[in-house]
């Protein structure tokens, strides 16, 4: 029996992985498709820490993988049906058996809401983004449109502001849920305006987007604007299926831990976008998956 078992493959679980496996522990990491997670997905990331000239998003899993696999971690390329965790030996169910470990990390991320409309999916990495840190600095000097009207949204939009040559906030309501402090922030950037009480329709783009079209909700008029990336803020769905009736979660769904990365049971730790984090990016990803990897250490070498 693995001391630890890691479930999910991206910059959290296999940076678990190689601080785990490299304390000593016996660690597998179960990842149904391949390693690397969402970040696999993205063209280009160009603020990981130490590559100026920033590095392909495959590229970033795949040095960790190598790396985590230097020190000893297994990799089983197979999916869990189910997760059995409030026992002392964690079992992890598999299509064709059945695995056990002493302690388990979930690193199963998070997916974001598409907003449902036409090309979406075909159109992502080719002016759709559903993350404005990662790939804003893409935009610079463009007009560019945030969909969303919580903080996420607001936040997007004032860091935006900063190189995008407008920003237009698109929300279904007169009035945003995001805090009074980001609202007056926003309104006070000349180059932030806001398109209320209106939704998004269809993307504007041959084989890259130039603009959103929206409708009024109280005209039923639609209009185009100008953009050349559209970032979309209106929630992620964290992939917590396996655990939801077995750790505690926020009311969004995402995995409630500690400074330590430890859930509600004993040997469970959560690490990555699928845990209540104010930020989801690689770097933070990976910090989590430092600090779930050697307190899961601490915990399997001892029982």
């Amino acid at each position: 029996m693995p001391d630890i078992a890691i479930i999910g493959g991206g910059p959290a679980g296999l940076t678990a992985g190689l601080y785990a496996a490299r304390g000593g522990a016996d660690v597998v990491l179960y990842e149904e498709l391949f390693p690397g997670g969402q970040i696999a997905r993205t063209p280009m990331v160009e603020n990981y820490p130490g590559f100026p000239d920033g590095i392909e998003g495959y590229a970033v899993g795949g040095k960790i993988q190598k790396q985590a696999e230097k020190f000893g971690l297994k990799i089983e390329y197979a999916g869990a049906t189910k997760l059995v965790l409030d026992v002392p030996d964690k079992q992890i169910i598999l299509p064709d058996r059945v695995d056990t470990a002493k302690a388990v990390i979930l690193c199963m991320g998070a997916t974001a809401r598409p907003l449902g409309i036409p090309r979406e999916e075909e159109l992502t990495g080719a002016g759709v983004s559903y993350c404005a840190t990662c790939d804003g600095a893409f935009f610079k000097d463009m007009p560019v449109a945030v969909v969303g009207g919580g903080d996420t949204a607001l936040s997007d939009a004032l860091y935006l502001s900063r190189f995008c040559k407008s920003v237009t906030v698109v929300h279904r309501r007169d009035e945003f849920r995001g805090s009074v402090s980001l609202q007056n922030a926003a309104r006070e950037k000349p180059n932030i305006s806001f398109a209320l009480a209106c939704v998004p329709v269809s993307y504007v783009a041959d084989k890259k987007v130039e603009g959103l079209e929206i409708r009024d909700l109280k005209t039923n008029l639609t209009r185009v604007i100008p953009a050349n990336g559209v970032f979309v803020a209106v929630g992620i769905t964290p992939r917590t299926e396996l655990v939801k009736d077995i750790v505690a979660l926020t009311e969004g769904g995402s995995i409630i831990t500690d400074e330590f990365m430890r859930t509600n049971l004993p040997g469970v730790y959560a690490a990555g976008d699928i845990r209540n984090t104010p930020l989801r990016q690689v770097i933070t990803a990976c910090a989590d998956g430092a600090i779930a990897g050697t307190t899961a250490l601490e915990f399997g070498c001892s029982h």
